[in-house]
């Protein structure tokens, strides 16, 4: 019968110079690729075409406009916005944003269309005009009706006139992604020759443009950053663990070669890279330690025994081969699953490490045995098996106190893992990026000072052509806005009728008793007509109503608020409309901060279901390769636990579960399987191959393969563990939970899965002997 595990090691040696030589000339090949990959900066990268909410939002833009957007935000030195060098500056300002690429419209307090009855007629005008050349008296008054205009206070003005914005509506083509960074690049040179020309007012770059920007730039300074940091790392954490120049030079050369092809493949495959799949390298590079040291330690045992080179190098593939495969397949397996995600950068994250990841066995099993038997290495031969002190010790332990340890094992899983049910799906999109980018700090200094920066749109169809000027529409229209800024955490509601209720009250002399909706259809629509018909190019109400005025636009802005607030409040607004408002009027929110609130949870609920999937084929694949289904069932308590403590300390300590997390329990469960399969694979050798009883199994796989284990797990917790500095939050936090989950993984295959099999193998003792040899 053929072997593959008895024939590859004596094979592998035999055409070692040729394998090294192929798979040297596959990885420049392949590798080539990386010079393919692109950086996406475009945050709805993140929605996938079958989102409901991001089809809702493309259909509200193709009936209004895109609102994405640039804005300067100005803080005066004086805490006044309404001086004559304040005002003449955001005149200047405001002239100049129109220049930007692809500037469709710009929006100030200067330039604000300010309507007024002189006689009969109606004018509309800058509200500020010649800044410089206005008296006192006249800047009080602007003053004024600034403060009294429900369409700037809370957009463009606070409330208390200290801040004040410029809004850039940007509407890129959508042809390149140079685009924002063109738009961007503009910005903040323009930003910067402000501050120079009036250093007592400091600028504050914000808006979706610039978020778009700095979500590409995130992605390209991790990549700048964490792969070198990782790679010094590991190599400084390989060396000294296995304290062997040539094998820690060969697993770095494995590690680089596994990277470098997962990410030509990527490159080959035109996957774009974005802040979340940027990360694949570093996990990449981590994960494939873990076949090289499991390889490597078994050839170091081996001529520790006084075996040559050669049959040390034949004997570890054929122990370790069935095992290395297992555990790359069951990796595998659980990032495959985070296709199952709704946002696609984490499925091409998934898929680029299940490349490296497949990549770094064939390299393992080829490349690395292949280096070995031409590199001088050189081990001391020692006589005897028990070759890890501290194993034994860990083995003594489980040994002596079976018991105590599997039940203290259970309680500690039950209350850290309790922990979990504290957590709930949420989750807040700004905040995804750390305190030291520039969009983190405008924005909070924004919703501190101004506005909000989160936004739900609402497209109030009146069902028919020209119904927005029906009396009854507008005031259910103005009823719902009401209803919205009564509600907490509401900075602006952006409504057609506080337009309509100003002009109602300009053709009445200004009569303050007029400052309402006309009781008269034709009147409203002739006021309309007559407004914007007075309006500049550029600042129409395109953006607020449709072509044949069957529809207008409500936009409200929310400020400090997360995923589930912002659920719960379109939650709530659609159950008002439904008992409010007409059949034809109702409406779901939609805008790319509804996306981000629901996407988090969809995706969450996805990607249980992937774990479920992904957990009962590694049971399978477990209970076949092994030949043993209770030994596969028995594997699923050491495989699942780890997950469930690290939630569990999650919610003790911070309690959110957002994007990035949704995916930790697929993109786990693989990895921590690895420390399970090599410890069970050992235990069974020696209990079918050697007849050993279920004690003595027990230290075998201890002191077989238990240092192996332990290095693979501190170089995971590291190489996870570096993501952690990264001061994007998905990136950050998936790195933290994966490093908990691993670590936990390591103390429960050491206490709970030993005491595990004693438990299940001591009551058939005699059976066991019997069992077909697995592996």
């Amino acid at each position: 019968m053929f072997r593959p595990d008895q024939r590859l090691g004596p094979w592998v040696i035999y055409y070692r110079w040729w394998i090294i030589a192929t798979l040297m000339l596959l990885v420049i090949i392949i590798g080539s690729g990386v010079r393919l990959l692109v950086i996406n900066n475009d945050m709805r990268v993140f929605f996938s075409e079958q989102n409901p909410q991001l089809t809702a939002l493309e259909a509200l833009e193709n009936i209004y406009s895109r609102d994405d957007n640039v804005i300067f935000i100005l803080e005066p030195a004086d805490g006044t916005v309404f001086t004559r060098r304040t005002l003449t500056a955001i005149e200047s300002l405001t002239a100049a944003a129109w220049q930007m690429p692809y500037s469709s419209r710009v929006d100030s307090i200067t330039n604000f269309q300010h309507s007024q009855a002189e006689q009969d007629d109606l004018l509309v005008a800058d509200l500020i005009r010649n800044a410089a050349g206005l008296t006192d008296a006249e800047i009080a008054q602007k003053r004024q009706i600034a403060l009294s205009e429900p369409l700037l206070v809370n957009r463009l003005i606070s409330p208390t006139g200290h801040v004040t914005g410029v809004n850039a509506t940007i509407i890129v083509p959508g042809e390149s992604h140079q685009e924002v960074d063109e738009v961007t690049a503009f910005a903040r040179e323009l930003a910067a020759r402000f501050e120079a020309e009036y250093p007592d007012i400091e600028v504050h770059l914000a808006g979706g443009v610039i978020a778009d920007a700095v979500f590409g730039e995130a992605a390209e300074q991790d990549a700048v950053t964490l792969v070198p940091a990782m790679f010094v790392v590991l190599s400084i954490l390989v060396g000294l663990m296995l304290r062997s120049l040539v094998g820690t030079l060969a697993t770095v050369l494995v590690i680089v070669f596994a990277m470098v092809t997962g990410m030509g493949l990527a490159g080959w495959l035109g996957i774009q890279l974005t802040a979340a799949s940027v990360a694949a390298p570093v996990i990449i590079l981590t994960l494939a330690v873990a076949d090289s040291v499991h390889v490597l330690e078994t050839v170091f045992q081996q001529m520790r025994l006084g075996q040559s080179k050669a049959a040390a190098i034949a004997e570890s593939l054929r122990v370790n081969l069935r095992a290395v495969f297992l555990t790359s397949i069951t990796t595998a397996v659980g990032f495959l699953s985070m296709n199952f995600s709704d946002a696609p950068p984490l499925r091409d994250l998934g898929n680029i490490v299940v490349m490296g990841v497949m990549a770094a066995f064939c390299y393992s099993i080829l490349l690395l045995p292949a280096l070995l038997s031409v590199l001088p290495l050189r081990i001391r031969a020692r006589p005897g098996e028990a070759e890890c002190p501290p194993c034994n010790r860990w083995a003594d332990l489980v040994l002596g106190h079976t018991t105590r340890v599997l039940w203290i094992s259970l309680a500690v899983v039950l209350v850290v893992g309790a922990g979990a049910f504290r957590n709930e799906l949420n989750d807040d999109f700004i905040k995804y990026f750390g305190e030291r980018f520039e969009i983190r700090q405008a924005s909070d200094f924004m919703e501190d000072n101004l506005t909000g920066f989160n936004v739900i749109d609402y497209s109030l169809a009146a069902g028919e052509d020209g119904g927005i000027n029906d009396p009854a529409y507008l005031n259910t229209i103005e009823a719902f806005a009401n209803w919205y800024r009564a509600q907490p955490k509401v900075a602006h509601v952006s409504v057609l009728t506080d337009i309509v209720k100003r002009l109602n009250r300009n053709m009445h002399g200004d009569d303050p008793a007029y400052y309402r909706i006309p009781d008269d259809r034709e009147l409203a629509a002739q006021y309309l007509l007559l407004y914007e018909m007075s309006l500049p190019f550029g600042l129409d109400l395109t953006n607020q109503i449709n072509i044949d005025k069957s529809a207008s636009r409500l936009s409200v802005l929310l400020r400090d608020v997360t995923a589930r607030e912002i659920r719960e409040m379109d939650d709530n607004a659609r159950v008002w409309l439904q008992a409010n408002a007409p059949d034809s009027m109702f409406s779901y929110g939609t805008g790319l901060s509804v996306i981000w609130a629901h996407l988090s949870a969809r995706n969450i609920r996805n990607m249980l279901l992937a774990s479920v999937l992904a957990l009962v084929l590694i049971s399978v694949l477990l209970s076949v390769a092994l030949r043993s289904w209770g030994i596969g069932l028995l594997s699923l308590v050491p495989n699942l636990t780890p997950a469930l403590m690290a939630f569990g300390v999650w919610g003790m300590l911070v309690g959110q579960v957002g994007l990035a997390l949704s995916v930790i329990i697929s993109m786990t469960l693989g990895i921590v399987v690895d420390d399970t399969v090599h410890f069970l694979s050992r235990y069974l050798r020696a209990r079918r191959e050697r007849g050993l009883t279920p004690p003595e199994a027990v230290r075998r796989a201890f002191n077989t393969v238990g240092t192996a284990m332990w290095i693979t797990t501190v170089a995971l917790v590291v190489g996870f563990g570096v993501l952690t500095i990264s001061p994007y939050k998905m990136s950050a936090d998936m790195g933290l939970m994966s490093a908990m989950t691993i670590a936990f993984a390591l103390v429960l295959d050491f206490l709970l899965l030993p005491a595990l099999l004693l438990k299940l193998d001591r009551s058939r003792a005699t059976k066991a002997r019997e069992l077909p040899a697995a592996l």
